[in-house]
């Protein structure tokens, strides 16, 4: 059976149906979330490049859209998987977007007009976003989704949609469908820590405490506050920024043991981001470690240096707010000198987790996971996208922490694997 399904949209899930696609045979792409591009639409820049990240993502976001070889299924999860390598069948659950994808043509006219504001959670829960919305300016596919939970049911969009794209509740229901296939790869990518769960640093409970996700959006110009780095609380630019590395990470308490291989590299990104927008701005960096492992990230780090970011090895074991700022005390292992920090924003870098559903996908698709949580791999030296299962593979992050530059690679591994697979039988 010369057909692929490829699971989870993000920049490994691209690649790998993009490949896939490239070598003649009809791929399934399915996405939980309105648009592709998963977490690396996010973000503002790439290390250690400093790069954009949506100029290297936009194009083959667009590419899978219009590959005569890709069928894009959005807003769509697996429920079952039954068969076995060469005659999988897999099956479908369409969410509905109460839009009818073949009218609308993403001009935005309904989002104008809709009065309902929410919290906007690819903004990180800091931006608001309409009842009827696109998740970001280059969606793909380009089409709004209208949400039904936050829908006062004004019909003002119904009114000013000018080809009716927009549909009633009860004109869009969920959807099963089975797609069979030879082969499958498995790229749903990760959630970020739950900063709630480490109480010390207060997440939450004071507004400026932040986590590294959302100070992406702060800094990305298309993010909530048009690239300009403001307090939560007041609006204010702040003087002093302190990052506290490894929350959600090297933390055995918390059931958190793994490094998530990218925090110390993204801290530093921010940090240099901050002060080539705003040089005056002091910038810390807590760390236990800094792991500058890849190309040209040690050179990263000695730029950062240069540019004025401290770095101070040492975790505070408690944070707190006292007259409008926030207080860190923290001692440098190194010199053995205990420091007072007035910061005016702290930035908790936060870990990469397995997805929520991590384990249900796994006994639906009859493959295991980690300690961690993570999918495992069948060998890690010698099948690191292999799974116990025969015809399924694993790349990106939802095998392991890994950057951008590695999930992009293994999404390739795992392609060429899935399509050898095919050619075998």
């Amino acid at each position: 059976m010369n057909n692929a399904v490829v699971i989870g949209g993000g920049i490994a899930g691209i690649t790998a149906a993009l490949d896939i696609a490239n070598h003649g045979i009809h791929v399934a792409l399915i996405e939980r979330e309105p648009t592709i591009g998963g977490h690396m639409a996010m973000l503002d820049k790439t290390f250690p490049t400093n790069d954009c990240s949506m100029c290297i993502l936009s194009p083959k976001m667009v590419e899978v859209e219009r590959h005569p070889n890709i069928t894009l299924h959005t807003c769509s999860e697996v429920i079952g998987v039954e068969g076995e390598a060469g005659d999988f069948s897999v099956h479908v659950l369409r969410h509905p977007r109460y839009v009818r994808a073949a009218d609308c043509t993403g001009c935005g006219d309904c989002v104008e007009v809709c009065p309902v504001e929410v919290y906007n959670r690819f903004d990180a829960g800091i931006g608001v976003r309409k009842a009827i919305y696109k998740v970001h300016p280059q969606v793909v596919p380009n089409i709004v989704i209208r949400d039904k939970e936050h829908c006062i049911d004004c019909g003002l969009c119904y009114d000013i949609c000018g080809r009716q794209a927009v549909l009633r509740d009860n004109e869009d229901v969920e959807e099963e469908f089975v797609i069979r296939a030879g082969t499958i790869v498995i790229a749903t990518g990760y959630d970020v820590f739950d900063a709630r769960k480490k109480t010390p640093y207060k997440y939450l409970s004071i507004p400026d405490v932040i986590t590294s996700l959302e100070l992406e959006r702060i800094i990305n110009a298309s993010g909530p506050t048009g690239g300009k780095i403001k307090r939560i609380s007041d609006g204010l630019p702040p003087q002093e920024i302190v990052f506290i590395q490894c929350v959600g990470s090297r933390d055995l308490p918390l059931g958190c043991p793994s490094c998530s291989a990218v925090c110390c590299m993204y801290a530093i990104k921010n940090a240099m981001l901050i002060k080539e927008k705003n040089p005056d701005t002091r910038v810390t960096i807590l760390y236990m470690d800094i792991r500058a492992y890849g190309k040209g990230y040690e050179e990263y780090y000695a730029r950062a240096e240069q540019l004025g970011v401290r770095f101070i090895r040492g975790m505070p074991g408690d944070i707190y707010a006292q007259d409008g700022t926030i207080i860190v005390q923290v001692e440098n292992s190194e010199t053995k000198e205990v420091l007072k920090i007035h910061a005016d924003l702290v930035v908790l870098s936060v870990g990469i987790r397995p997805t929520g559903n991590a384990s249900s996908l796994a006994e639906r698709l009859g493959i295991t996971c980690d300690e961690s949580g993570f999918f495992e791999s069948a060998d890690v030296k010698s099948g690191p996208v292999q799974t116990l299962k025969p015809g399924v593979f694993i790349a990106g992050t939802c095998k392991e922490p890994m950057d951008i530059p590695d999930s992009v690679m293994e999404g390739g591994a795992a392609a060429m694997q899935a399509v050898m697979s095919l050619m075998r039988g």
